[in-house]
């Protein structure tokens, strides 16, 4: 097998290049794609500059296109704290990462009940679906003594029609983490999340994202980014995790280009990882 071996923490690990598997959704400009929050696509069309068209099918000697997208909006994408701050911290600023050993867990978001009404302005529902810390723990269990900085989280069911649902059309179209289960992320160490969600907070929770500001580490309601306590931390939303990924261990190879912005469109790919025996050398 071609392999990359490491040491990470106390353990040295291989992990197989040769097999990887591609967390992002492809965005098809002239097709279907997933969509959040808003109505409008992402799209494509041919540069005009002057007599030039960027389209060799129309005449033109190469092509070259203008994509117009929101990247937390249309497909996979990776954000950073400035998504939530004055301060303009950008995904440049905090990429590339390191490789690193990930744990992927299978969820199935469960109704929030009679919690829902204990949510101040209304902004959560008894049918609203969400995650909460003891599903989080229970799908962890078997590998809680593996240190691991990130996490990938698939919802169930787990249908391929994820790959270009619009999430829409209700103030809770998607499951949502609780503030509990973030927070059993954050104790865990984790600073590279993955999720196959259109954001880690209800689409219409009033505008507090406590999911976002816990796994920050920002306090309620603050929008300064010096105040919180994990300002490096990522969260990659809108992937999807195919059912040939079992749950288990993994190398994260989190690609993200350099956009000087809080999010920009993102490719998390997984490669299969073993343990090898005998610890760090």
């Amino acid at each position: 097998m071609n392999g990359l071996e490491f040491t990470a923490g106390d353990r040295r690990w291989r992990a197989d290049v040769t097999a990887p598997a591609d967390l992002a959704i492809v965005l098809e400009f002239n097709g279907a794609q997933p969509s959040f929050f808003v109505a409008t696509p992402a799209s494509s069309e041919p540069l005009r500059i002057g007599g030039f068209t960027g389209s060799v099918a129309n005449g033109a000697s190469c092509n070259c296109a203008v994509h117009s997208l929101a990247p937390h909006c249309h497909g996979t994408h990776t954000e950073c704290i400035g998504h939530v701050t004055r301060s303009p911290v950008t995904v440049a600023s905090l990429t590339p990462v390191a490789p690193c050993v990930a744990l992927v867990v299978s969820v199935r978001p469960e109704p929030l009940g009679a919690a829902a009404a204990a949510v101040p302005g209304g902004h959560a529902a008894a049918d609203d679906l969400v995650i909460r810390r003891v599903a989080l723990a229970a799908a962890a269990s078997a590998w809680l003594d593996i240190p691991c900085t990130a996490v990938v989280i698939r919802t169930l069911p787990n249908g391929a029609d994820k790959r270009h649902r619009a999430y829409s059309g209700s103030p809770s179209p998607a499951p949502y983490f609780l503030p509990e289960a973030m927070r059993w992320l954050v104790e865990r160490g984790v600073t590279s999340l993955v999720v196959d969600l259109p954001s880690l907070d209800r689409a219409d929770d009033g505008g507090h994202l406590a999911a976002h500001r816990e796994y920050w580490g920002l306090p309620p309601g603050s929008d300064d980014a010096a105040q919180a306590t994990r300002g490096q931390a990522l969260v990659t939303e809108l992937a999807y995790v195919p059912d040939s990924v079992a749950d288990g261990l993994y190398l994260l190879d989190l690609q993200v280009p350099a956009f000087g912005a809080d999010a920009a469109p993102s490719r998390p790919v997984l490669y299969p990882l073993l343990s090898i025996p005998g610890g760090a050398t």
